[in-house]
């Protein structure tokens, strides 16, 4: 692993990547947004930040996330491209402001932002992430969402019923699986990641219990075809999903058997216990890998 120091700097900045915090600092200029059609009315836009999901039908466009906000202009013209009606609706699945970064340009053109109620509550707030020594100011009052719900809301748009639900906290306490039930096709934001290990925002009311969990209610929904959308990342299948839940099943797994030994964090990352998942999911670097080791002890042993 690398150095204490040199794991802070970066780690650090991972996390300002993470909340949309340091958007200002970032070169977006060079950010181009990629459209994949994925069902007859439903397209991913990859940019920075959250991957997007993007409905365009009759009854006019929303969006799953909106990533950062010097972005919004990049997205706008993607979505014209696909469709000249507005935005009408802007699905949150968590707070974090690569996801929600966007919010306040959307809402103040007019689309209504729809999120769990700790989105709301957690972003009129300021936050503090101690993983990464940062602080997130309160979100400004065109960014919160608009209507918010506590378990599952439903929209009925461009010919489908699109389900809203929330699952037990796992990447926050906050966070929402969007299914495109007609078009088969499945958002689960920071839930998944296609290539890299998870982050639990403990401070957040994230767990690693509840990260398994809503893996589990997105296996239950998806199906041999289902498209899977995740919050960073390439599309997945359910076969991917499947094996993403079977690291974060060997990661906690090696944890907790660490902490049952009595081991301290720094034993347990000095043996490097993830050396075999690394060609798989260490995508972000050591760095990452080790802030991740962090976290799961922080969390699987009470510290």
């Amino acid at each position: 692993m690398c150095s204490a120091r040199s794991a802070l700097v970066a780690v650090v900045a991972i996390g300002a990547s993470l909340l949309g915090s340091d958007a200002r600092s970032q070169d977006f200029d060079s950010v181009d947004i990629q459209t994949t059609q994925l069902a007859e009315r439903i397209y991913m836009l990859v940019g920075a930040g959250g991957n997007i999901a993007v409905s365009a039908g009759d009854d006019g466009v929303f969006l799953v996330d909106d990533q950062f906000a010097p972005l919004t202009e990049k997205i706008r013209a993607a979505i014209t491209a696909l469709s000249e009606r507005p935005v009408r609706f802007v699905i949150n699945t968590h707070l974090h402001g690569d996801h929600t970064g966007g919010n306040e340009n959307f809402g103040k053109a007019g689309s209504v932002i729809i999120a769990h109620d700790s989105v709301r509550q957690r972003m009129s707030v300021r936050q503090f992430l101690s993983a990464f020594n940062r602080e997130v100011a309160p979100a400004p009052p065109a960014a919160l969402p608009v209507i918010t719900f506590n378990d599952t809301v439903t929209l009925h748009l461009n010919g489908e019923a699109v389900t809203v639900s929330h699952v037990p906290p796992a990447h926050t306490d906050g966070d929402a699986i969007v299914h495109f039930t007609g078009s088969d096709v499945v958002h689960m934001g920071d839930l998944v990641r296609s290539s890299s290990y998870p982050f639990v925002d403990l401070d957040s009311g994230g767990s690693i219990e509840g990260m398994i969990t809503a893996t589990d209610r997105g296996l239950a929904i998806a199906g041999e075809n289902t498209k899977i959308i995740p919050g960073h990342g390439s599309l997945m299948d359910r076969s991917q999903l499947l094996e993403y839940r079977s690291m974060l099943v060997v990661l906690q797994d090696r944890v907790r058997a660490a902490i049952a030994e009595g081991k301290s964090v720094e034993e347990l990352i000095a043996e490097n216990p993830l050396a075999d998942l690394e060609a798989r999911w260490g995508g972000r670097g050591p760095e990452y890998t080790e802030q991740t080791l962090r976290i799961f002890y922080s969390d699987l042993s009470g510290s």
